[in-house]
């Protein structure tokens, strides 16, 4: 098998395979964010083709980025027990027959269901908890016990991380170029073709857990493969609602889930959609808007990842605080740029650098309060509350344009949501030190 191959040619370059895997979940992940992306561009031109509204069309993907975030937790637990590679495959399955049936949608319902629904579903499959599996060491060989080395956890999710985050934006461009020369067919076909890569390279690389390439996880000094575990037999569903029943019970879950809410609300679910339609509403076209959210994209790259390597290194309530504050900080002077060229790209840097640095820290102190057993299932609820407050932006952002005629209240509350996270996570109290937990 190739992946037998390329284990044992990474192995005499003394690289670990987990490295590869690494590779394909940031490849993976990137095409997926891609899709969650691309509606923001084909809001317009759905507009003038079927005559649907503002907030119709938000209501679709308001669906879609809450089902995006509950399907977070049983996705967790779906990977641990059918294995990593199985669920991706079915997901990208999923989400490729939901765009291609898009293709002939006339109907408003139509629209709901297969890009809030199906699509909903089919990426919220994988998501962020892909990374966040894959660098806690639930079930694939990024290093760690089967995940990221311990000191590396925060690296590994800040660079898979990075990669949703860049996914979103990056395509951006290509995709509003391809809209307004082609149609949004096109350009909707083009992601069909890079799902379908995507797949094929999850089919060709992707493993389970180092021992299915006969070798121990990346750090671990022993000799022989690591037998694999016994398969989990545990409900989805139980195993899901269990992690939630006992997370529930601490102040520290709350913070986190209400913290990633507003992450959720102030990024993807009012940013990602709303930012081109409402450069539009100022007379920036459609290409250079999402050029904006593209830049954005690249110093969120930068930023995520740099993120992660802090959160490896400082307190993650402190990492927290700068980020949501500098956050609301950047939404409340948008509408004080009069969106010219030089205060946009102000703000597209200041907010790129930060657009989900907040990721990494937020997974690191869900390991450390809830163990490396459940983190990946415990992130998924907190990452359920993260688009649930994208799917209320999306649809408050359409409802205040629909409205008002105007995106900016949609964003005065953002910011000051964010200024209110700044503060709460500061409510998170400090890990006991090691020691006195072990003289207790």
């Amino acid at each position: 098998m190739i992946s037998n191959w390329l284990a044992a040619a990474l192995g005499r370059r003394n690289v670990h395979y987990g490295w590869a895997m690494v590779g394909v979940t940031f490849l993976t992940a990137l095409i997926a964010a891609g899709t969650v992306g691309a509606p923001g561009v084909f809001i317009v031109p759905l507009q003038k083709e079927f005559g649907w509204s503002t907030a119709e069309i938000s209501s679709a993907l308001s669906i879609r980025f809450i089902l995006f975030g509950l399907m977070a937790p049983f996705a967790a637990a779906l990977m641990n027990r059918y294995g990593l590679r199985n669920v991706v495959l079915a997901a990208q399955l999923i989400v490729v027959s939901g765009l291609v049936a898009s293709l002939a949608m006339t109907q408003v319902w139509q629209l709901m269901l297969l890009w809030g629904v199906v699509i909903g579903i089919g990426t919220g499959m994988t998501a962020l908890v892909l990374g966040a599996t894959i660098a806690a060491g639930q079930g694939a060989p990024a290093g760690g016990r089967t995940g990221g080395a311990g000191a590396r956890r925060g690296l590994v999710v800040g660079i898979l991380t990075a990669s949703v985050a860049t996914g979103q934006l990056a395509f951006l461009p290509l995709l509003a170029s391809l809209t307004e020369s082609f149609g949004w067919r096109i350009a909707l076909s083009l992601i069909c073709i890079m799902l379908c890569f995507s797949a094929l390279m999850v089919l060709l690389v992707m493993r389970d857990r180092p021992s299915d390439v006969g070798l121990r996880p990346l750090g671990d000094e022993g000799t022989e493969p690591l037998p694999a575990p016994p398969p989990s037999n545990a409900p989805i569903v139980a195993a899901a609602l269990g992690a939630l029943r006992d997370a529930a019970k601490t102040r520290v879950f709350w913070i986190l889930f209400a913290t990633f809410f507003v992450c959720g609300a102030s990024t993807n679910g009012l940013v990602q959609v709303h930012l081109i339609p409402m450069c539009l509403d100022f007379g920036i076209p459609q290409v250079q808007a999402a050029g904006l959210l593209a830049a954005m994209g690249i110093f969120d790259f930068v930023g995520t990842i740099v993120s992660g390597w802090l959160s490896d290194r400082y307190d993650n309530r402190h990492l927290l605080f700068w980020y949501y504050g500098l956050r609301g900080l950047s939404l409340l002077f948008l509408p004080f740029t009069d969106f010219t060229f030089y205060g946009l790209s102000l703000f597209a840097v200041f907010y790129g650098l930060d657009w989900i640095a907040t990721v990494p820290p937020t997974v690191r102190l869900t390991a450390q309060r809830f163990g490396p057993e459940r983190a990946n299932l415990v992130f998924g609820w907190i990452f359920a509350g993260h688009q649930l407050g994208a799917g209320v932006a999306a649809f408050g952002g359409g409802l205040s344009r629909t409205l008002y005629a105007s995106y900016l209240p949609a964003f005065f509350i953002a910011g000051a949501l964010c200024i209110v996270a700044a503060l709460i996570v500061l409510a998170i109290s400090r890990p006991a030190p090691k020691a006195a937990v072990a003289a207790a």
